[in-house]
């Protein structure tokens, strides 16, 4: 009988113990979670690459687009300042690994192989690929059949999903990359490509500021991604929170509010012209 309450005991000890180890990890983490660090610091330090209609510059350099509303709002609500910080897109996911911000929020699409190296949210937002093309170059084209051969040249963004779907859909094609948008779109209004590929809905803007040069060859988007907030792992804490964020966020309509303004109209176009 006494070696069974000894052997109670112990477990018993062992047992509390292991729940205050655990509480003390839970807490280490929480303390070290960047939404303990962004409230200390009373400001949210947002990665970000500019990219029509989502994040671009108006006419007095200041930021604008779906994606800047989103993280002010988000910072609004956290009651702290957004803090953007450019960056190329080649390079966004190493600078948010070593620290330069605490989460991406720049129309990330939520893909396998990121995921290995960040955490995602969950979507907030779809896009899909889309197309703009040469009225010369590419003449009666009107599938992607039409583009994937090898003899048209296709421009996109260096490691964006645009180069992802280009490898997938038209394998055939060449692939013209280049560091961002504006330099794909230059080559293309100077006759140089036969098309760039991009997220919707900047392509069917392009298509409208270059009418006589540029139209739109697929009725519709060829893909459709989830877009995500990219924060560093193991982050389960700011991981809740910006999911928790999402969704109510989401059920007051916000997102497609600004959907609507910003993918839907051209009442910002007077901004940025």
């Amino acid at each position: 009988m006494k070696k069974l309450c000894c052997l109670f005991f112990v477990t018993f000890f062992i047992f509390c113990s292991s729940i205050s180890f655990a509480g003390e990890i839970s807490n280490q983490l929480s303390k070290e979670s960047i939404i303990e660090k962004i409230q200390k610091k009373r400001v949210i330090r947002i990665g970000m690459s500019t990219f029509v209609p989502w994040a671009m510059k108006d006419k007095q350099g200041r930021l604008i687009g779906f994606e800047i509303d989103v993280a002010k709002k988000l910072a609004h609500d956290m009651g702290v300042k957004a803090e953007f910080i450019p960056t190329s897109w080649s390079g966004i996911i190493p600078a948010l690994l070593t620290g330069k911000f605490d989460v991406i929020i720049g129309g990330m699409g939520i893909t396998p192989k990121r995921n290995l190296k960040v955490n995602f949210t969950m979507p907030y937002e779809f896009s899909g690929m889309s197309m703009v093309a040469s009225r010369a170059k590419a003449k009666g084209f009107s599938t992607l059949a039409d583009f994937n051969k090898k003899n048209v040249t296709i421009a996109v963004r260096m490691g964006t999903t645009a180069e992802i779907s280009v490898r997938k859909f038209m394998p055939n094609a060449k692939l013209k990359m280049f560091d961002n948008e504006s330099e794909a779109l230059q080559e293309l209004v100077l006759g140089r490509v036969y098309a760039v590929v991009s997220s919707a809905p900047m392509p069917v803007f392009y298509a409208l500021k270059y009418p006589k040069r540029l139209f739109i060859p697929l009725k519709e988007n060829f893909t459709k991604e989830p877009i995500g907030f990219a924060i560093r792992k193991g982050d389960y804490d700011a991981l809740n929170y910006f999911n928790n964020w999402i969704l109510y966020t989401q059920s007051q309509g916000f997102f497609k509010d600004k959907k609507a303004y910003w993918f839907e109209s051209k009442k910002w176009e007077s901004l940025v012209k």
